[in-house]
């Protein structure tokens, strides 16, 4: 019988890169902590309506990326792709707009795109994001960049550049929308089948097109600064001001659009420029302000500003740069019992130690003492508790300091308070 196989651009995360996983998900949690962000779960499946008004049916991410189906009800329904698109359904649908204060959110939460599998790129990938709604305020566009670039200093990733740009507002999109569609359409019979849709759609993808980024119309093409109204110079210049008080680094980009319909105003990457040999250049986040998303899934007028991240990448850059993760999997107590007499004794030690808060475990394949200490090396176990014949007839267990080697005979009701003891004395 052949063996069934996980599916294509997925992943099995065995123990030890959960524990890489475990380490990467708390940090993030607890920088979100600091900034005021509270956790938010949606489901891994939505309403397909919602990815294509949301997220916009001329991205990739709509067009070919979505695995949707319709269910059994015959609603058509779509794995979730991206996760700003689902909060803001959730921030409608539980009127989290009438909340008086900002609504900081942040999630962690696989999302589902079929795309080409590859390094740091999956099927089922995994995303951090954050969103904050209910503010236009370049100061909260800062705080926001700020953000993501922190995170990747606390994990001590080092060649990192932001990418900022501003699409500018509703008008100034409108102008430059005609602007790129003049210069653009003497050529439009040159370009990839989806640029020509983009042309009537969202001519600002066009410049975000992987398949013609060579093509020499792109570099002539009219940037989004010339045609910024005041108010969106103005709010630009603001966002940028906040960045260098912050002293946060950053690159002027007048090409980056991103690829999704939803940004207003500000828009950010974040970058990977590795300077190692066997190093990565890639695109680590991204994100920017929404101004125009809630209204476009029926709800009221909502400023936002977010950006996600992509954790697969993230863990890969961490491997690539030898970033070193400080991970410290060891276990307190590892109970042996030296034959099958001590195993009651063993196990209701084992469940009083655990009562106590101590991470413990025990042999339960009936091996040698000797095979028992090697599984407890292997384990990291600070003390090893053993039990045999005559430990049982005197009511005193042998426990061995395994940092040290020491050795002591100790009752079975007082080992708890042993171990914590020895453990406040290193």
């Amino acid at each position: 019988m052949s063996i069934i196989q996980k599916p294509r651009g997925t992943q099995d995360f065995l123990p030890e890169a959960t524990r890489i996983w475990q380490y990467v998900e708390s940090t993030l949690r607890n920088a979100a902590k600091y900034y005021n962000y509270h956790e938010i779960r949606t489901p891994m499946f939505e309403s397909y309506d919602l990815f294509e008004r949301g997220v916009g049916d001329t991205t990739d991410i709509v067009s070919k990326e979505m695995y949707d189906f319709y269910d059994k009800g015959d609603r058509h329904i779509a794995l979730r792709a991206e996760g700003t698109a689902p909060v803001i359904r959730s921030y409608i649908e539980n009127k989290l707009f009438g909340q008086p204060d900002l609504q900081k959110l942040y999630y962690i939460m696989p999302n589902f795109r079929y795309e080409r599998a590859k390094a740091g790129r999956f099927r089922q990938h995994h995303q951090f994001g954050v969103e904050a709604l209910g503010a236009a305020n370049p100061a909260l566009d800062a705080e926001v960049i700020s953000f993501a670039y922190q995170i990747y200093q606390q994990f001590g990733l080092r060649n990192i550049e932001i990418l900022l740009n501003s699409i500018g507002n509703t008008a100034s999109r409108l102008a430059y929308r005609q602007a790129l569609q003049d210069h653009f359409r003497p050529v439009l019979s040159e370009l990839c089948a989806d640029c020509q849709v983009r042309f009537d759609k969202n001519p600002l993808r066009i410049l975000d097109c992987k398949a013609d980024h060579t093509h020499p119309s792109m570099n002539t093409a009219p940037s989004i600064a010339d045609y910024y109204d005041e108010a969106s110079k103005q709010y630009f210049e603001q966002v940028c001001a906040y960045l260098d008080a912050l002293e946060v680094p950053y690159t002027l980009d007048d090409r980056l659009v991103r690829g999704l319909d939803y940004y207003q105003h500000t828009v950010f990457e974040i970058v990977l420029n590795s300077t190692s040999e066997k190093g990565l250049n890639v695109s680590l986040a991204g994100g920017g302000r929404y101004d125009g998303l809630t209204e476009m899934l029926g709800g009221p007028q909502t400023s936002g500003i977010g950006f996600g991240m992509g954790l697969e990448r993230l863990i890969l850059s961490l491997e690539s740069e030898n970033v070193v993760i400080p991970l410290k999997d060891t276990l307190d107590v590892f109970v042996m019992p030296m034959d099958s007499s001590a195993n009651i004794a063993a196990v209701t030690l084992l469940q009083q130690l655990r009562e106590n808060n101590l991470q413990a475990d025990m042999d339960y394949q009936s091996r040698g003492l000797k095979t028992q200490f090697k599984a407890a090396e292997r384990a990291n176990a600070k003390f090893a508790v053993i039990i045999g014949e005559s430990e049982l007839s005197s009511g005193k267990f042998e426990v061995k300091d395994l940092r040290n080697r020491s050795q002591e005979a100790v009752a079975s009701d007082e080992i708890a308070s042993y171990i914590y003891e020895r453990t406040e004395e290193i």
